[in-house]
């Protein structure tokens, strides 16, 4: 019998209290997503790219679960990114904004993120 093949992704929680235009929104994701990708292994930044390099978008409320979300990805050895804005725009400077997780195998960053709702 062969071994599942295995799946990987990346998850990015965005604040949603913050109410970002969307542009601005779409930037965070990017930075977050590039970051997290760039922190990832050779290993599984390969697998993530031949598995459709999915990333899946989900919300979350307030600075302070963003940082937990942050911190227990790291916990676990998942390659993560924290953003932070520069202010140049509409937030503050040093405004949490988005956490990427991933790209790692789904189940582990399923783990920490699961719960959270597709933005």
């Amino acid at each position: 019998m062969s071994e599942k093949p295995k799946y990987f992704k990346q998850v990015i929680a965005v604040r949603k209290d913050l109410g970002m235009r969307k542009g601005k929104l779409a930037a965070q994701v990017a930075h977050a997503a590039l970051r997290a990708a760039e922190i990832a292994s050779n290993e599984q930044r390969k697998f993530w790219m031949l598995t459709g390099q999915t990333k899946i978008v989900v919300g979350i409320e307030g600075s302070e679960s963003l940082l937990e979300l942050y911190k227990e990805a790291n916990e676990d050895g998942l390659p993560a990114s924290l953003i932070r804005d520069e202010g140049r725009t509409e937030l503050e400077p040093e405004t949490r904004t988005a956490v990427a997780i991933g790209p790692a195998e789904a189940s582990r960053v399923d783990h920490h993120t699961g719960d959270l709702d597709l933005l």
